[in-house]
């Protein structure tokens, strides 16, 4: 055996062994299940090692991955969860990464820079390595067509066997070759993950904290969530693509001067003008996809807006009975954004067709003008050509979906940028430290209007300020008027809310509360919505809840009091209760100045006058307040009185300066208020006692400390998603594949896969058999023969896309439709449940991957299989052992992807999950803003944020190191598997090898391990795309109201001619943990009769109204009398 035999040999086996992890595959029992997991369990939460295990790494650890090793281990023991997961490096925070951009788009504002250049300099550093790494493995992938015709020139040769050597050394160079290319390829591609991780963290943070400053004219909650889920994660993902830049001359300049070595100048000189003509061509498919795209950006924006605004608004439209009436709005939006996304597919069939056929119209253009200078053809030259042909048709693919991906990111940060460069808006304007002066306010000629930001519209004015005034310390200011007369704009006015028009800005001099007339609520517990980041002070909080008359809700949500989770914006709270819980946040935040926008609204009379003498009066007697009220009655205790009409202060002074007046304004609204509440009986002084004074002050529900911590995580558990356990069932992979035309077309598209796949090896093949000798055809029948099968693949391959297009859009529309369906026919209890940022989720990201990726992916995964399968098939052909050694490689394979599919498949149902709470964050945070900002709480939601955003950040990092580090051990084998191919050419005699077929075989080789990574690139990637699918049916199949129309039980055509409504022991709850709300109610309402339903707030009037109209689960009587 010669020395590269001797020497290479073992350290292939001894990498090939290090390369497998120590990990016994021997069934556990369940008693060793569970003492592993608590093992694991109690190591996994206390090491600091792991929390930390990329930073402390080894270089031979990077390389390899190793340092992955423990979460494996983790995933293998159990089911892995969030906390399992170590941190990111800290340089991939989201503080840090959102600082350093912040800090660049400062500068580039300075220099007049763009968007652009502030993402790419603080990672400039990173850029340039990845850089180092791309240029290697681009120089390393070329070297094997360049020894590919020294190899078959050996093999042609007559020499004996003594001259094996030079063949061993060939083998050689082409295995580390190889080697590095796949070293150095993941790493690059990590590399670029790990940049758009720190990219997509430092925009997300940009466009929450800019959303949380814009005060009018902001995002809505459907362009938030297509910022994130679109534009924000395409300029991450374009990180992919930017080495492409210079990747693409670079990869075009070696194979011609890999085609000039072996062919000369005029034949290369005739790929290079077939070359660039293949990519003129697809400038304007590339064009077209970017028009396409835009188009598809502004109909997903529009579906999203509807949508989000919908799934808010379920309840009123259940209400109604209009459900179905917007639905089908809705479905008209997506039949607009599929039009277009038919057409974006159609110019990506284009591009694909191109892109498989490049190599057959380069080499029969190539060949022919061999023929035509009388270039001698032979087999090496051929074989390498070929060979070269193959790695040209990357970067004739790559330029227009690198031009594509530029136009796409570009649309993506205009989009981005276009919120970011809006000034902020805020009242840092207006507001100023408390002095000692005795003014809180002061208001000076201006005019404001809502439409100020909006050029296209008229600015009309909205709020017009005269005559200056001011609100001194202490002052209780009362705002009245009609209906639509300017109260609320008013206050926002004053709070900076609203664009200044004309003249000063109202000075606010301490700090501000604020009341929105309509409730904002967080999702959380009740203390949480009323502490609002403060500590807690119980004698404050005791205080203010008793002056907020909470006191008998919290009694009623025992056994868990002020710990009871509130649900998204409240929704199973009454009016009356959000209304007093967010004035108790207000009254708890201590602040100098407080702006209650109608906070009596939504509250019984007696509850209104408790809040009115027990808060404003007594909690804030030493307060500044200004509130805007419709009861008259709460006029009287005000400093000052300022009415208004037609957003204008018509009217200003004292109550008894202005009713001395016969003919103020203030004088008519009274009379008109007076006249209402002669027509309700008076109730005796006795009877007027308020809810909160018949209470015990001290009522609060005693919770121990010790329980609080877990009442508290018990409700965190309780918001967070649910995830789906194992595999993804094969049943979601059936219902994919068969939801277009039953999956009739399934078997012709792989039909015309294997066509394609044979007929251009039987190309390859006649070519290199035809050259193999000099004169054995002539030249007319080698290129004709050769052009014939090269055009039938073509003929095949072009039917393969346009199928594929019909497939995947018939697929895309069917799985829309039908989750869209389930979710508007889902009873209200659904959306009682489930927040609408899960909803949002699935309606965007979710089906945007099963629109235009997971289609491809998953067809890309049978057509790689395919062309690997007729690989194998084609090496063994020089020897049947090859398939021994594939068996093993496979069978290492399998046992590796098993071992992988347990943690990544749980990383990647993690990634899903991880994403809806930042955008429920953010939706949430976006309804606030205006309350948020008066808090001055910027920065607490903001950390949040950013929390949020790592612990999205930490799964993605691990999910994409995971693939890598199963690649990286694959590639390796299919590296040792081709070197071993090519001893045993070397190594097998030369009278019984067939020389053209042992260099056809040398030359698919080659790219045996593209092929492979491929394979198992799509491998992994189609189950943890295919968890978005499985989510999307998760809720196509969600349990339905009964039907619209029961034929059985449908009444008589005159039904109804009178109303009667009977119910029987009506018990309701609005989910299974719930207090019971309505607790045996029996009633009967008689036909032809206005009821009246009082009580006090939370009593479950709200409740009793949507029994009616079927908006809960109860047993309802309906009945009817004929006359």
């Amino acid at each position: 055996m010669n020395l590269v035999d001797v020497v290479s040999l073992p350290v292939l086996l001894l990498l090939c062994i290090n390369a497998v992890p120590n990990v016994c595959t021997r069934e556990q029992s369940e008693i060793e299940q569970r003492l592993l997991e608590e093992e694991f369990e109690s190591s996994t939460l206390g090491g600091e090692n792991d929390k930390e295990a990329f930073t402390r790494a080894s270089i031979w650890s990077l390389l390899t991955f190793t340092w992955l090793n423990p979460i494996f281990e983790t995933g293998r023991v159990q089911k892995l969860r969030h906390v399992h997961v170590p941190y990111i490096p800290h340089c991939e925070t989201a503080a840090i990464a959102s600082s350093m951009l912040e800090e660049s788009i400062h500068k580039q504002k300075v220099k007049g820079g763009s968007l652009a250049k502030a993402i790419i300099l603080p990672i400039w550093k990173s850029l340039a390595f990845n850089a180092v790494l791309a240029g290697v493995n681009t120089i390393a992938s070329y070297i094997g067509p360049l020894l590919i015709s020294n190899f078959v020139s050996f093999l042609l040769s007559n020499n004996d066997n003594s001259s094996n050597q030079y063949g061993l050394i060939i083998a050689t160079i082409l295995f580390l070759s190889k080697t590095v290319e796949s070293v150095t390829q993941r790493q690059w591609y990590f590399g670029a993950q790990r940049i758009g991780i720190r990219v997509r963290a430092g925009l997300t943070s940009q466009v929450y904290s800019k959303s949380l400053m814009v005060n009018c004219g902001g995002p809505t909650d459907g362009n938030v969530t297509n910022l994130i889920n679109v534009d924000i994660e395409r300029v991450g993902d374009f990180f992919n693509y930017i080495h492409g830049l210079w990747l693409i001359p670079l990869q075009t300049i070696l194979a011609l001067a890999i085609l000039c070595i072996n062919l000369g100048w005029i034949p290369s000189l005739a790929a290079f003008f077939v070359t660039t003509l293949v990519m003129v061509c697809n400038t304007p498919l590339a064009t077209m996809q970017k028009g396409f795209n835009s188009k598809i950006m502004d109909a997903t924006d529009a579906r999203m807006k509807m949508t989000s605004e919908t799934m808010k608004n379920m309840r009123i439209l259940k209400l109604h009975s209009w459900e179905l009436t917007f639905m089908q709005k809705l479905l008209q939006l997506r039949d607009t954004e599929m039009n277009w996304v038919l057409k974006y597919f159609h110019a990506s069939s284009a591009v694909a067709t191109l892109f498989w056929t490049t190599p057959t119209l380069v080499s029969v253009i190539t060949f022919g003008a061999c023929i035509l200078v009388k270039t001698e053809l032979t087999a090496p030259t051929v074989l390498s050509a070929l060979a070269t042909f193959r790695i040209l048709q990357e970067p004739i693919y790559n330029m227009p979906e690198l031009i594509s991906m530029i136009t796409q990111t570009k649309l993506s940060v205009h989009r981005i940028h276009k919120l970011i460069q809006v000034e902020d808006q805020n009242q840092s304007s207006n507001r100023h430290a408390f002095e000692s002066s005795t003014i809180s306010i002061e208001i000076k000629p201006a005019e404001y209007a809502w439409e100020a930001n909006d050029h296209t519209t008229t600015k009309r004015s909205t709020i017009t300020i005269t005559k200056s005034f001011m609100i001194n310390k202490g002052q209780k200011v009362a705002v009245c008027g009609s209906v639509g007369s300017g109260k609320s704009s008013l206050l926002l006015s004053m709070l900076g809310e609203i664009p200044l028009v004309s003249g000063e800005a109202a000075q606010v001099y301490g700090t501000r509360s604020y009341v929105p007339q309509s409730p904002w609520i967080q999702s959380g517990t009740v203390r949480e919505n009323i502490l609002f980041g403060k500590k807690m002070d119980k004698f404050l909080y005791e205080n203010v809840l008793d002056g907020c008359a909470l006191q008998q809700d919290i009694r009623i949500w025992s056994p868990c009091g002020d710990l009871t989770d509130v649900e998204e914006r409240g929704i199973n709270l009454s009016g009356g209760q959000k209304q007093r819980i967010q004035l108790a946040r207000a009254v708890y935040n201590d602040s100098d100045i407080y702006f209650l926008d109608d906070p009596f609204s939504a509250v019984d009379a007696h509850t209104g006058s408790h809040l009115f003498k027990e808060c404003l009066l007594k909690l804030l007697s030493d307060k500044t307040v200004v509130y805007a009220t419709h009861q008259m009655e709460f006029l009287e205790a005000a400093d000052v009185i300022l009415v208004m009409k037609d957003g204008q202060i018509v009217e200003s002074g004292s109550y008894r300066d202005l009713i001395a007046c016969p003919n103020s304004k203030l004088v008519q609204l009274m009379m008109a208020h007076n006249e209402t509440l002669k027509q309700i009986p008076s109730q005796e002084d006795n009877d007027s006692v308020s809810c909160g004074s018949r209470l015990n002050p001290k009522i609060l529900i005693k919770i121990p400390e010790e329980n609080i911590q877990k009442i508290t995580m018990d409700g965190k558990k309780t918001r967070e998603e649910e995830a789906m356990n194992g595999r993804v069932k094969w049943s979601v992979y059936s219902t994919f594949v068969t939801l277009a035309y039953k999956g009739a077309l399934v078997p012709i598209i792989l039909l015309c896969q294997v066509l394609f796949q044979a007929m251009q090896m039987g190309s390859s093949y006649w070519i290199s058999w035809a050259t193999e000798q000099r004169g054995r055809v002539n030249n007319g029948r080698l290129i004709g023969i050769f052009a014939l099968l090269s055009g039938g693949s073509s003929i095949f391959m072009l039917g393969r896309t346009v199928l594929m297009t019909i497939v995947s859009t018939e697929t895309a529309r069917h799985l829309y439709h039908g989750m869209t369906k389930s979710v508007f026919r889902a009873p209200i209890s659904f959306f009682d449940n489930t927040p609408s940022s899960r909803i949002l989720s699935r309606s965007s990201t979710d089906q945007t991957r099963a629109d235009t990726d997971i289609p491809y992916r998953l067809a890309g995964l049978v057509f790689a299989l395919i062309q690997l399968f007729c690989v194998i098939v084609l090496m063994s052909q020089a020897a049947w052992q090859v398939l021994l050694l594939f068996f093993v490689v496979f069978s290492i394979s399998i046992w590796y992807q098993a071992y992988y599919t347990t943690t990544a498949r749980e990383l990647a149902r993690m990634v899903g999950i991880q994403k809806t709470p930042i955008l429920h964050h953010f939706t949430e945070s976006i309804a606030g803003a205006t309350t948020i900002r008066c808090f001055n709480q910027e920065k607490i939601f903001l950390t949040k944020a950013m929390s949020l955003i790592d612990d999205y950040s930490r799964v993605a990092f691990h999910n994409c190191a995971t693939m890598e580090w199963l690649s990286v051990r694959i590639n390796f084998l299919f590296n040792l598997v081709f070197y071993f191919v090519l001893v045993i050419l070397v190594s097998l005699p030369k009278s019984s090898t067939n020389p053209s077929l042992a260099g056809l075989i040398a030359t698919y080789g080659l790219s045996l391990n593209v092929l492979q990574a491929w394979v198992i690139w799509n491998l992994c990637n189609v189950e943890n795309k295919m968890i978005s699918i499985e989510r999307i049916l998760q809720f196509s199949n969600i349990p339905s109201e009964a039907p619209i129309v029961i034929e059985d039980c449908r009444p008589a055509p005159e039904w109804p001619s009178e109303g009667k409504i009977e119910l029987h022991n009506l018990h309701i709850q609005y989910n299974p943990a719930a207090p019971m709300v309505l607790k045996g109610v029996t009633c009967v309402f008689q036909g032809h009769n206005k009821i009246g339903i009082v009580g006090r707030t939370g009593s479950g009037k709200s409740t009793l109204v949507q029994t009616w109209n079927n908006s809960s689960r109860a047993d309802l009587v309906f009945r009817h009398r004929k006359d």
